[in-house]
């Protein structure tokens, strides 16, 4: 009995070693967190894309620029062309009267003539026709030079633009794969979104303080008054308005409203304006945050911003401090 009982104890040792440990990391994952970190990811692409986007315009902005330089460089070397043809022309005509006894020197005119005024107007004659030659010269010189300057212009427009193809072709292709990821991560985000449980969905969906807020004068209050009229409307990746926006599309457009162009994205306007400190902040800066500075938000005031925030949550105001780590703070005006 004793020796089935070991023998039992044995077996269920054997059986419970074999199977699978149980760890932390295989237990269902917080839907919040998980919530979080996508929407984290996702925004991080968006600005990603953004980037992309505004890379891939301007390199079909050269590519256009390069091709117009091109047309440009050809019409010049044709003309510079054309006029090197017809002062050869004038050269060659010169060349040839000298040839049969248009040009003389100063004895064979005196030779000649018939008079001191017959002599005089030989000489004249002569002044010309070497004014003329030496001019036609100078001419054919500078159209030829002008010929080579034009052509090499042109081989090099042609070579920018081979470039900026190339460059736009490569962008372009980076640009599809990134928005392909964004839209796989923003169904994810979606999903993680319907397993958060219903309090926590409600208090996301809060669009919070809709009070009336006091702005400070001139494009920095207008500025700030567009965006907090935006507030309870939708966040939407890559969007600008007018009802859904994401975070630089919102601060881009309230600055706009107010008569200032900044950049599209959370990173070019991280470099828009001059920097101040946190303790400095007011009304109107741009909170830019994470080390990718892939999110920005504009101060209501020293102590609260109002931001396009992520998927599954409105437009509203939030501390400033906690809606992320700060990477830099920038000044518009003033």
């Amino acid at each position: 009995m004793s020796r089935k009982l070991t023998r039992g104890v044995l077996v269920s040792v054997l059986l419970l070693s074999a199977m699978p440990a149980v760890s932390l990391a295989a237990q269902p994952a917080d839907p919040a967190r998980a919530y979080a970190e996508l929407t984290a990811q996702a925004t991080k692409l968006n600005e990603e894309v953004l980037r992309a986007q505004e890379d891939l315009v301007q390199r079909r902005a050269e590519l256009d620029r390069a091709t117009t330089d091109v047309a440009a460089a050809q019409q010049i070397e044709r003309q510079a062309k054309s006029d090197e043809n017809n002062y050869r022309e004038q050269v060659d005509l010169i060349t040839q009267a000298s040839f049969e006894g248009a040009r003389f020197n100063q004895l064979s005119a005196l030779l000649v003539a018939d008079s001191q005024q017959d002599f005089l107007n030989r000489l004249e004659m002569m002044r010309v026709l070497a004014s003329d030659k030496a001019d036609s010269l100078a001419r054919l010189s500078g159209a030829v030079e002008k010929a080579r300057q034009a052509h090499q212009a042109a081989e090099n427009a042609r070579s920018r633009a081979a470039e900026a193809t190339a460059a736009a072709e490569r962008l372009k292709g980076d640009l599809d794969g990134r928005s392909r990821a964004l839209q796989a991560q923003i169904v994810e985000v979606r999903a993680a979104l319907t397993r958060l449980p219903a309090p926590v969905v409600t208090k996301l969906r809060d669009p919070g303080d809709r009070s009336p807020v006091s702005v400070p004068a001139g494009t920095v209050g207008l500025a700030l008054a567009f965006a907090l009229q935006q507030r309870g409307d939708d966040y939407k990746y890559g969007s600008t308005g007018p009802n859904e926006w994401d975070c630089a599309g919102l601060t881009m457009k309230a600055y706009a409203a107010a008569g200032y162009t900044i950049p599209r994205t959370s990173g070019g306007q991280a470099g828009a304006g001059r920097a101040v400190t946190r303790a400095d902040v007011r009304a109107g800066d741009l909170i830019v945050y994470y080390s990718s500075r892939s999110h920005v938000a504009m101060a209501v005031d020293n102590a609260r911003a109002v931001h396009a925030s992520t998927e599954g949550q409105p437009v509203k105001i939030a501390p400033i401090d906690a809606i992320g780590p700060i990477a830099v703070i920038r000044r518009i005006e003033g």
